[in-house]
């Protein structure tokens, strides 16, 4: 019975769960081969979204061997979820929600994405800018074992520093830090005064 039903759950759950993930990975793949600008874009926004899913954005990031600007675009777009989602349900919150998704995982929030998607937005507006500027401007590459991560345990930005030493300092204080966190809530903001996010839109049980 056990060997019937772990057969039939790996067919009609975990397969469509892999080929999702699967269909995902040749999209950050080709993605990689884009124009810096668009790459970090696309990358950013596309591992950053996997990190809020419950899905492991690592195990896509190792599965594809990202690494240099690739890897770093990924990472600034995990950290723009993380420090995003954070900064903007503060309100709802507080500290205990700040640091939870913060240092944890903003996948916290993908009930309330489910009640109004529309929560998701800042996030994933900010990490669209951090990636552009991530590849084109600062330059930042990350080690692929953190790409993932963003900042969960801050193990993204310290991928950052391992592979760029203290030159990556500055980017990562700028775009896994403070950069998702003004960009988010500036977004958040907006979508409040015309109605699109409520009060209690991002509230946890914690």
């Amino acid at each position: 019975v056990t060997i019937v039903a772990g057969g039939l759950f790996a067919k009609y759950c975990c397969s469509p769960i892999n080929d999702f993930m699967t269909w995902l990975g040749t999209l950050i793949n080709e993605a990689t081969k884009l124009s810096p600008f668009l790459m970090g874009v696309v990358v950013s926004v596309l591992v950053g979204c996997a990190l809020t899913l419950p899905i492991s954005s690592v195990a896509i990031c190792v599965m594809l061997g990202l690494d240099g600007l690739a890897a770093g675009a990924a990472t600034v777009g995990c950290c723009a979820q993380m420090i995003g989602f954070a900064v903007i349900s503060y309100k709802d919150n507080g500290i205990g929600g700040l640091i939870s998704q913060g240092i944890g995982t903003s996948m916290l929030q993908m009930g309330n994405i489910c009640k109004n998607v529309l929560i998701w937005i800042p996030a994933t507006l900010a990490s669209m800018i951090t990636g552009a500027i991530s590849t084109t401007v600062f330059k930042m590459k990350c080690i692929g074992v953190s790409a993932g991560m963003g900042t969960c345990g801050m193990v993204g930005p310290l991928g950052i520093f391992a592979e760029m030493g203290t030159d990556g300092i500055v980017g990562i204080v700028v775009l896994c830090i403070v950069a998702p966190a003004v960009l988010s809530l500036i977004f958040s903001e907006i979508m409040r005064k015309i109605g699109w996010i409520k009060e209690g839109d991002l509230k946890l049980d914690l």
